[in-house]
């Protein structure tokens, strides 16, 4: 298990924008499972939208993203390196995301290169799928 600190010297994302709060399992650029808590304070929530909030498909997304770029730049291979979207190939979101939740993040590099790669994503909460699809993603050197 690595807690959100553990999770900041391997990904370079900062709050606000840092959505994993611990990662549960993880294999070096193969596989990550990681948890994220809805609080009622997120600031999506102030305008989507007032009185029902409801989190973003995107933010569940980049969540994802944050969860594979984890396994991957564990690797010495990528080290100095930035994991940025590529592609996004049929994402569904098949649930809302409420204050409360606990999101599951679940990542599984099926292809991995120099340049980048391509993830098998999927998003529960309370063991239904809530979000899954495929996403694409770039190697790029840290300036």
């Amino acid at each position: 298990m690595i807690d959100q600190e553990g999770i900041k010297k391997i990904i370079p994302h900062r709050d606000p924008f840092l959505f994993l709060d611990e990662v549960l399992e993880c294999e070096v650029a193969k596989y990550t499972k990681a948890l994220w808590r809805i609080r009622e304070d997120l600031f999506c929530f102030k305008g989507h939208f007032p009185g029902n909030p409801i989190l973003p498909g995107v933010l569940i997304t980049e969540a994802l993203a944050q969860a594979g770029a984890v396994a991957i730049l564990q690797d010495e291979r990528f080290k100095g390196r930035l994991a940025v979207f590529g592609g996004i190939d049929g994402v569904r979101y098949r649930g809302m995301v409420v204050p409360g939740d606990d999101l599951i993040l679940e990542t599984e590099i099926l292809r991995l290169s120099a340049m980048g790669g391509k993830g098998k994503v999927k998003a529960t909460v309370n063991g239904k799928v809530v979000c899954e699809g495929e996403i694409l993603f770039v190697l790029v050197k840290q300036d």
